[in-house]
């Protein structure tokens, strides 16, 4: 294509891609599938980089994340944002709008002829954010925090798709903070809990804690693949917006900016009518896909929001109505235990079939052998689950007067339901530690491969999946001995595709036995465990003959690890995938004993460093990887035993903090100049 093409080209996707977001999550009417939106989104990327010049922040591209953050800074909201007092019952609702209209009353501009009407919202179980606009474009986004001061999230944000870059409209408001709500849908939540589940992670409680997990990761890419949605319920600091008095209006104006607002908010003229609204919501919540515990009623007009004012806690103008629990009573069947990746077997319940909260629930998880002693859960009992705000039902206890005596206790298991293998308590959970478990396979590759451990560009789960049914991997070394022919003969695999796999495959060979323990999803042994080991057993024969007692002697390695890591190494699976692995050319020894520069000569030898900002030339990972092969310390923070900061574009808080305690600071430009 010519230059004037591209750009036409890039511009075009930009727009069908924004408007495609806008026709989702404002309209609610979609414009097109996932897979075209999908397909639309990998052409603009690859124009993007094939143009650097025509590089634009809010790019639906820029979405997708970007590198892991230093860590959050907590910033002071320009308007407090405060909380919402609650009620359960009409009775205190009526006392509550009682009170709004003696406040109203004292006002001499007040109208008591004609009275307070309110807004009706429902009430998202999700996390408070504030967002900022500058004249249309994102600037800063803020969680509730402490009312006054809140986390900036903001690149955590940028990768959520409901929310836009930038609002559309003419003579647009100098600043336009928006608050709102930040969701997960019912379906996103059970993915993740169930890709959880099987890699044996401990599963979100609901989805508002899913969501506030997400937004509290460092990495902008965990969010991106987690599909939030936001709402927006208020507003904070505004300046130059033309004159909107009332909250209903103000709903309608950032709507027409593109905005996702709520398509069940109701205007009502009484109490009476709010009554109505909320008891009409009731049933209709469980219907909408997403967490709803009540409905906030608040004072329309903004000037007798005013008026009314605000506690020290919480506004006068507005209270939160929270529909109570429900729950009810069903039998257990029976439990199975699943195995996730790292081993863990999960008890999973299964229970006569029961109506709550507008859907049938008949599984619930049972977490773990310890809360089922704690309960002491049986067999056959019959139990009260709960589901409020939850999506996955609660089982909160037995019903003890209702046992027969034919109940059964629920004994941990011995073997590994999948593979017959020896089980662990470790805890409070049971493992499976036989390392070939079919069962942990699948997860355990798409581990291995990934980022932060062999970091196999282009092998995504997806991928990971077609090769594993294929029949093409059933070991971890299968990967480094995939052929062209083979990866060609996978659906939608291109020669080039395949070619760049195959490349990216080579060059993982020799990241080095760090990276490899790392990726072997052995219990107990992480990065930095993984690090510490091929420094001191710079090859897998070293480490294979090491005694359990010679691990525990290594800093931060206790009895446990050290029994589960030697344990590993010395079992028949063990020991066939370091000599499969070494087979296919993976390197099997330290990078740090392969460099070429002495740690004693390297000008970072005994420095403890600090990286911040986005580099051009490295990746976090890799550079930090670098500087410790040199002999230094990388840490996460700086503080007063920081030796230098390494300091790229866009630093942020870490770079003041090492200016106020004149500790070094190195451009990128500098930190090439001494690595050659």
């Amino acid at each position: 294509m010519s230059k004037v093409t591209d750009k036409n080209r890039i511009l075009s996707l930009r727009d069908q891609l924004n408007d495609a977001n806008r026709a989702y999550y404002v309209d609610n009417d979609p414009a097109m599938a996932d897979s075209e939106y999908d397909k639309m989104l990998r052409e603009l990327d690859e124009l993007e980089q094939a143009n650097p010049d025509l590089d634009d922040p809010n790019s639906p591209t820029k979405r997708v994340g970007g590198e892991p953050i230093d860590g959050f800074i907590n910033v002071a909201h320009r308007v407090p944002m405060l909380s919402i007092d609650n009620t359960y019952d009409f009775d205190d609702l009526r006392k509550w709008h009682e009170r709004v209209e003696k406040g109203l009353s004292s006002d001499s501009l007040f109208d008591e002829t004609e009275g307070a009407s309110y807004i009706c919202d429902p009430k998202i179980d999700g996390a408070a954010v504030s967002l900022r606009y500058e004249n249309g474009n994102l600037t800063v986004a803020l969680t509730r925090g402490s009312g006054e001061t809140g986390d900036d999230i903001t690149a955590q944000v940028r990768a959520i798709r409901a929310i836009p870059l930038q609002l559309k409209g003419k003579d647009l408001p100098e600043v336009l903070e928006i608050r709102g709500e930040i969701f997960m849908p019912n379906a996103e939540f059970k993915r993740i809990n169930k890709q959880r589940e099987i890699e044996g992670d401990a599963l979100f409680k609901n989805a508002r804690n899913a969501t506030t997990g997400s937004l509290k990761s460092l990495d902008p890419n965990v969010v991106a693949k987690r599909r939030l949605r936001f709402v927006a319920h208020g507003r904070g600091e505004i300046e130059g917006m033309d004159k909107v008095d009332s909250y209903w209006d103000f709903l309608k104006y950032i709507k027409s900016l593109g905005v996702p607002t709520s398509s069940n908010t109701e205007k009502c003229d009484t109490i009476e009518d709010v009554i109505q609204a909320i008891e009409g919501f009731r049933d209709k919540r469980s219907e909408l896909g997403y967490g709803v515990d009540g409905m906030v009623v608040r004072v329309d007009q903004f000037q007798q929001q005013d008026q009314l004012g605000a506690t020290n806690k919480a506004p006068r103008w507005c209270i939160a109505f929270k529909y109570p629990a429900e729950q009810g009573t069903t039998i257990l069947e029976s439990v199975q235990w699943q195995v996730g990746k790292n081993g863990t077997l999960t008890p999973r319940a299964t229970m006569k079939p029961i109506s709550l909260a507008g859907t049938t629930v008949q599984h619930a998880t049972l977490h773990n052998i310890q809360e089922i002693m704690r309960k002491d859960i049986r067999i056959g009992d019959t139990v009260i689950i709960e589901k409020a705000g939850e999506i996955i039902p609660q089982v909160i206890s037995p019903v003890i007067d209702k046992r027969t005596g034919k109940e059964k206790r629920i004994a941990a298991p011995k073997q590994c339901p999948d593979c017959k293998g020896a089980v662990e308590k470790e805890g409070p959970k049971l493992y499976c530690v036989n390392p070939e478990c079919p069962a942990q396979f699948r997860e355990k590759l798409k581990w291995f491969v990934g980022r932060g451990q062999m970091d196999i560009d282009g092998l995504g789960e997806k991928l990971v999946d077609q090769l594993v049914d294929a029949g093409l991997v059933k070991h971890f070394a299968d990967i480094f001995a995939l052929k062209r022919d083979e990866l060609l003969s996978l659906e939608r695999m291109a020669e080039k595709s395949a070619d760049n796999l195959l490349k990216a495959i080579e060059d993982a060979k020799a990241r080095g036995l760090a990276r490899v323990l790392a990726g072997l999803g052995i219990r107990q042994i992480g990065t930095s465990a993984s690090k510490a080991l091929a420094k001191n057993f710079t090859n897998a024969q070293m480490l294979l003959d090491a005694t359990q007692e010679q691990f525990e002697e290594l800093p931060d390695f206790g009895s446990i690890t050290a029994h589960t890591l030697h344990t590993y190494l010395n079992s028949k699976a063990g020991r066939e995938m370091f000599r499969l692995l070494a087979k296919c050319g993976v390197v099997l020894e330290s990078t740090t004993s392969r460099s070429d520069t002495s740690t004693s000569e390297s000008v970072f030898s005994g420095k403890t460093i600090v990286l911040t900002g986005t580099l051009q030339n490295f990746s976090r990972n890799d550079l930090a990887e670098k500087l410790e092969e040199l002999g230094a310390t990388v840490t996460g923070s700086v503080s007063k035993n920081t030796d230098l900061l390494i300091a790229g574009e866009n630093a942020g808080s870490k770079l003041d903090k090492a200016t106020s305690l004149g500790i070094e600071i190195w451009d990128e430009e500098k930190l090439i100049e001494a690595l050659k």
